[in-house]
């Protein structure tokens, strides 16, 4: 019921901040149509129910929200959700495969650090997470495309597949070879906080009572380091991932605009510039799903790792 609150609040805030953005599509679709006089974008109004109060917007547009009735896109014609639920694979496929690319490198190098420090290898892991994270997400796009797209031609620069037939195996391959750039560009920033988060919390963990009573017994550097020392300092890296999961939808409209990824991220970047309201808070309200969705998961899993956690109602 939390969950469901929350997500209420959501739709209701989402739909107040988006009118007050200048501009509606009435004036969109008559600027383009070149007969943008006030009769014509009155009858615009009227046709999408733009003129009607603020107040009755809002309980039809959360009327349709609680029956599954994402509205009508203004500016395409067809339904809000055939279009968002057309371009969601695609989004899942890139933002699912970026996080758990993230999570295994970025855990991976935190621990290379953490148990190597002082060393070259985590000045390099250091220097290389503060890189990564203060680099824009859409610089690391251009460049990757430059330099393995343009100069080197190992990689595809856009798309999520190339528009010919070809057999199941053939568009496997040809998909996987379209996510490399823009699965590592949307990972790149996730891995240096991992990897940061990681290093600090296996360095804390490192000097606890029961780690050390584990080292006086004589057991294995590995198996401690797997069963007693990496199993309760990833535990704030599963909290971390989980509230940061959803950003990786915010994350994915940027990549997916450097990459012309067929998702929903560019989907809503193409309903804004549109001013189609009923398209953006149709990606707005699904992304907030996903999000409440993924803090769920969390919960779960970190129940899994450490079963003294109860997952609560």
């Amino acid at each position: 019921m939390k969950s469901v609150a929350i997500l209420l609040a959501i739709v209701i805030l989402n739909f107040l901040l988006i009118r007050l953005a200048p501009g509606d599509p009435a004036s969109v679709i008559a600027g383009e149509a070149g007969a943008a006089d006030a009769k014509y974008i009155a009858q615009l109004r009227e046709q999408f129910g733009l003129d009607k109060p603020l107040t009755t917007q809002l309980a039809l547009y959360v009327g349709g929200v609680v029956t599954f009735d994402l509205g009508w896109s203004y500016r395409n014609q067809r339904s809000v959700a055939d279009m968002v639920g057309e371009r969601l694979p695609a989004t899942l496929l890139l933002t699912v495969t970026a996080f758990i690319v993230a999570l295994a490198i970025g855990i991976g190098l935190g621990v290379l650090a953490a148990t190597r420090v002082g060393t070259w290898a985590d000045s390099l892991v250091t220097v290389a997470a503060l890189g990564f994270y203060a680099t824009p997400l859409f610089w690391v796009g251009l460049m990757a495309i430059l330099l393995f797209s343009v100069n080197l031609g190992w990689l595809p620069a856009f798309g999520m597949q190339t528009p010919v037939a070809m057999p199941f195996g053939d568009r496997v391959v040809d998909v996987a070879r379209h996510m490399v750039l823009p699965v590592l560009t949307l990972a790149v920033f996730f891995v240096a906080i991992y990897a940061r988060l990681t290093r600090a919390s296996m360095l804390e963990v490192q000097d606890m009572d029961f780690v050390r009573t584990a080292r006086a017994k004589g057991l294995a550097p590995a198996r401690i380091l797997r069963a007693h020392t990496l199993r309760n300092a990833i535990l704030p890296v599963i909290t971390f991932a989980g509230i940061q999961a959803g950003q990786l939808v915010g994350g994915s409209i940027v990549v997916e605009t450097v990459f012309a990824w067929p998702g929903i991220g560019r989907l809503a970047f193409e309903a804004l510039l549109q001013r189609d309201y009923n398209l953006l808070l149709g990606v707005f309200f699904l992304t907030s799903v996903m999000v409440i969705a993924f803090n769920l998961v969390t919960d779960l899993v970190y129940s899994l790792v450490d079963p003294r956690i109860e997952v609560g109602s």
